[in-house]
């Protein structure tokens, strides 16, 4: 009875087009008629070879493969695609039903699972590589937004055109406002990250999210619904560095520098993310490579440790130094809020400064020095000396 069917196969594919038509409406624009029907009848002379124990030649093997990759590109809806394929078990049951005399269906009823394997394992063929193409073309996408994102960065976002096209392929707005984060790779803050932008993905937020430069980048798209403070607080315990807002997609790759930056200033113990604004003395001495160990040398080298040298400064006084020009640059540059801050009369902070000065050289009570000298102050505790 299969054998028959195969011979009025033409038969079978009238049946089925009019059954699968209701299915068809939602994707018809998608899928032209010929190629509808030339999958339809490879479909079906699988499934009929396959119930009647025919050889099935390699090419007609593969019709489950290439009917799931071709409609997956094609976008026709998965759930659609399946409904519609599981439909040839009824076109094909009627017509050996219609081909069968009594005898032989109480045999087919028998046998009807033979027919429901043939069509599940044509469902699970195409389902299968309908699934495959998906994630291919996903990666494929994610390749086309990296490249692009890349040639952003190349550009330094100076030629427009560039700018233009990156907007057209990420789906950013070129005049809009972004905030750039950065993570150093690896399962804590990446994965962090990762987290982030999924939770600002089901927000709305419109983002790019890759790796440059050893770090892990995410870039947002700020607007109404996903702000500044939206997007920090997506990043709640995660550590990273965050740049300042760019104002249009041409200042995004000088933001993620500063992001990048400020990634590498965190300090160990860090549990959340980091502005720029907060880190610039850090970012600073960091990017300062070994003039930071320098420039500890020559601003706080009158204060040695007691033993390096004849006459050095005793430890206890030293430190007591160090600590009264630590508050008084931490606080508001008020000598009277420093003393406060100290327990101690203004004129005693005073006369450290004092003392302070004669030993570096530096007057904290002057902006250039009190500048140098809170460089200098951070460049020594990060290990530049």
């Amino acid at each position: 009875m299969a054998v028959d069917c195969l011979k009025g196969v033409d038969g079978l594919l009238g049946d089925w087009l009019e059954t699968v038509q209701p299915l068809r409406d939602q994707y018809e624009g998608a899928v032209p008629d010929e190629d509808f029907r030339e999958s339809a009848v490879q479909a079906f002379e699988l499934l009929l070879r396959t119930v009647a124990g025919l050889p099935v030649p390699a090419e007609l093997a593969g019709t489950s493969g290439r009917i799931g990759e071709r409609r997956a590109r094609q976008g026709v809806p998965l759930d659609s695609l399946l409904a519609a394929a599981r439909l040839d078990f009824r076109v094909v049951w009627d017509a050996l039903v219609a081909r069968a005399d009594d005898e032989d269906k109480v045999l087919l009823v028998a046998s009807a699972y033979h027919v429901w394997e043939a069509v599940e394992a044509h469902v699970t063929g195409i389902m299968t590589a309908y699934q495959r193409t998906v994630l291919e073309m996903g990666r494929q996408r994610e390749d086309e937004r990296r490249l692009w994102f890349d040639r952003l960065l190349e550009t330094g976002g100076h030629n427009p055109t560039v700018v233009r096209d990156v907007g057209l392929a990420l789906g950013f707005v070129p005049g809009g406002r972004f905030l750039c984060v950065a993570a150093l790779p690896g399962p804590g803050p990446g994965g962090g990250l990762h987290g982030a932008a999924a939770a600002l993905r089901s927000a709305g937020a419109t983002l790019q999210r890759q790796t440059v430069s050893s770090a892990s980048l995410l870039v947002v798209q700020l607007g109404p619904r996903v702000t500044e403070e939206t997007v920090l607080g997506r990043l709640e315990g995660v550590p990273c560095g965050v740049s300042p807002v760019a104002d249009g997609l041409a200042g995004v790759p000088r933001a993620v520098e500063l992001a990048t930056a400020t990634v590498r200033a965190l300090p160990g113990a860090a549990t959340g993310p980091l502005r720029l604004a907060d880190a610039w003395l850090d970012v600073l001495v960091g990017r300062a490579g070994p003039f930071a160990a320098h420039l500890a040398d020559d601003v706080l080298g009158g204060l040695k440790d007691q033993g390096e040298q004849r006459g050095a400064v005793p430890a206890a006084e030293r430190e007591r130094l160090l600590h009264t020009v630590r508050v008084h640059l931490a606080g508001s540059g008020s000598i009277a809020e420093t003393a406060r801050v100290l327990y101690c009369h203004r004129n005693t902070v005073q006369q450290r400064f004092t003392r302070f000065c004669e030993l570096t050289g530096r007057d904290i009570r002057r902006p250039e020095d009190a500048a140098l000298v809170a460089l200098a102050l951070r460049a020594r505790e990060s290990g530049g000396k």
